[in-house]
């Protein structure tokens, strides 16, 4: 893990995205639900390259809250970079930032955070982060 310049947490993931055609929009640029498919990607990725559960049939991660600040459009054709940083852990919950940059980092495409919480699928309360997430998150 490294520390990204402009990101407020230690750098989780990161990303590089291929544009599809078909993610564009009336106004021929990426549209703006596009970049909600980006981070979920992103956030994907990075659980699965944790090497260790991260879901289980007894619990599982929610979306509780998604922060969006979209600073330019995406144009095509092109490439872009997502980067996931740990921002907050706490007993159920990690909030984590993103960025879309343009490939070489140039454009801020857009920034923001999520926070995700682990319940028990059973009862939908929240749970403690499993073990693999808490400590790569923590740093």
């Amino acid at each position: 893990m490294s520390q990204h310049p402009d990101a407020h947490g230690t750098l989780l993931h990161r990303l590089p995205i291929e544009l599809r055609w078909r993610d564009l929009d009336a106004f021929n640029h990426v549209n703006n639900s596009n970049f909600m498919t980006y981070l979920e990607e992103a956030r994907i990725r990075w659980f699965e390259s944790l090497g260790e559960e991260w879901v289980t049939e007894r619990t599982a991660p929610l979306l509780a809250a998604v922060h969006m600040n979209y600073r330019q459009p995406i144009p095509y054709p092109g490439s872009i970079v997502v980067e996931l940083t740990a921002d907050r852990v706490g007993n159920s919950s990690v909030t984590l930032g993103h960025r879309i940059t343009s490939a070489d980092g140039s454009i801020l495409h857009a920034d923001g955070h999520v926070v995700m919480v682990w319940v028990e699928r059973g009862s939908g309360r929240p749970t403690t982060l499993p073990d693999a997430v808490r400590r790569v998150a923590s740093g």
